[in-house]
C-alpha cells in the first residue's frame, strides 16, 4: 500500500478507502469484522462509513479500536437515508444528531470527514453549514466533503465552504467531471475519487460496443445512405482492451488509472470479500503494461468523437 497526503493536515491517507456500508453488513457482524481487519491486514488506513446506521458505526468502531486513532482517516456520508429509505435530512438538528450517534456508538473520538450526499441547490441551509463549522471548531469532525455528479456541486465547490470533493472518476469520465476535479484543486480541495469502475464497462461486451457507432441509415431507414466520413479512430474498437489484458482485471486497470492522476489522494473500493479486497490493495504497487495507459487515451477520444 502506498500512501498520500490530506489536505494541510499533515497527515496520510492510503491510495485506498475502504466503503463500509449495507454490502458490508450483509454478510453479519463477524464477517464484516474481518473485512475491516484484512484491510488494515492490507495497511489500508482510510475507511467510509456510508451512513450514519449505528449498527455500522459500531462495528466499525471496534475493529479499528486496536488501532491508534490518528493513524486512520475514517469518513461519514451525511444526508442519506439509512438502508435506502425515509427521507433525505440536511437539517442543522439532523447532520449533528447523525455525528454525534456515530462517534457515541463508536468511540472513535473524531470524524475526519464529514461528506454532504448530493445535496441539491436549496437543500443546504446556512444554519446546516453553521452547524457543520461549530461541529468543526470543537474538532468532533475535522473537515468537511461534499459528493455527487449533478452540476450543482459545481457551486458548492466554488463556496470554497468545503475541504474535499468526493467524485466519481473513471476512463471514460465526461469533461464535466475532470472540469469540476480540476476546480476544486485549484481551490486546494483534496480528491477522493469513487465509481472508478462504472457498470458500462464491467463486461468485455459492454467495453467493447462502448465507442461504436450508429449505423448510418439511407432512405426509409434501410440503410442506402452516404458513406460515412473516415474516421481515423476506428480501428480503435472500444474498452474491450480492459478485458484482455494478460495478469490484469478490467477493474484493476480501472483503479490503476485513477490512481496515476496526481489530483487524486484515495479512492474509494467496494467489496465485502477479503479475496477481492487483497487484490485491489495489489495493486498501487503495480506498474500498468506498457502502451497501456496510450490505449485508454486513444479509446476515451474516440467516445467523445461519437459522442459529439
Amino acid at each position: 500500500m502506498r500512501y498520500r497526503p490530506f489536505t494541510s493536515t499533515g497527515g496520510a491517507v492510503s491510495d485506498l478507502t475502504l466503503n463500509l456500508g449495507s454490502r458490508t453488513l450483509a454478510e453479519g457482524p463477524e464477517a464484516a469484522t474481518a473485512l475491516i481487519y484484512a484491510a488494515l491486514e492490507a495497511g489500508i488506513n482510510a475507511y467510509r462509513l456510508e451512513t450514519s446506521d449505528p449498527v455500522l458505526a459500531e462495528i466499525a468502531g471496534a475493529a479499528l479500536g486496536s488501532v491508534d486513532r490518528k493513524l486512520l482517516n475514517v469518513s461519514l456520508v451525511l444526508g442519506r437515508p439509512e438502508g435506502g429509505r425515509g427521507p433525505r435530512d440536511f437539517s442543522a438538528e439532523g447532520l449533528t444528531r447523525a455525528i454525534d450517534r456515530a462517534l457515541r456508538v463508536s468511540n472513535l473520538g473524531w470524524i475526519d470527514i464529514a461528506i454532504l450526499d448530493e445535496p441539491a441547490e436549496h437543500e443546504l441551509s446556512q444554519s446546516s453549514l453553521n452547524a457543520l463549522k461549530a461541529l468543526r471548531a470543537t474538532q468532533r469532525i475535522h473537515t468537511l466533503g461534499v459528493m455527487g455528479v449533478d452540476p450543482v456541486l459545481d457551486v458548492y465547490v466554488s463556496t470554497g465552504a468545503f475541504d474535499v470533493l468526493v467524485s466519481p472518476l473513471h476512463v471514460n469520465s465526461p469533461w464535466q467531471i475532470r472540469s469540476r476535479i480540476r476546480l476544486a484543486r485549484e481551490r486546494d480541495m483534496t480528491i477522493i475519487a469513487e465509481n472508478y469502475f462504472p457498470e458500462e464497462l464491467d463486461t468485455l461486451r459492454k467495453a467493447a460496443t462502448l465507442t461504436e457507432a450508429p449505423k448510418p441509415k439511407g432512405l426509409f431507414g434501410l440503410g442506402f445512405g452516404r458513406s460515412p466520413k473516415a474516421d481515423p479512430l476506428k480501428h480503435v474498437g472500444g474498452f474491450a482492451f480492459l478485458h484482455q489484458t494478460p495478469n490484469w482485471s478490467a477493474e484493476e486497470i480501472c483503479l490503476a488509472h485513477v490512481l496515476s492522476d496526481t489530483a487524486v489522494t484515495s479512492v474509494v473500493v467496494q467489496t465485502a470479500d477479503p479475496a477481492e479486497l487483497a487484490a485491489l490493495a495489489a495493486v498501487p504497487d503495480r506498474q500498468m503494461p506498457p502502451g497501456l495507459a496510450a490505449q485508454i487515451e486513444m479509446a476515451r477520444v474516440s467516445m467523445a468523437q461519437h459522442a459529439a
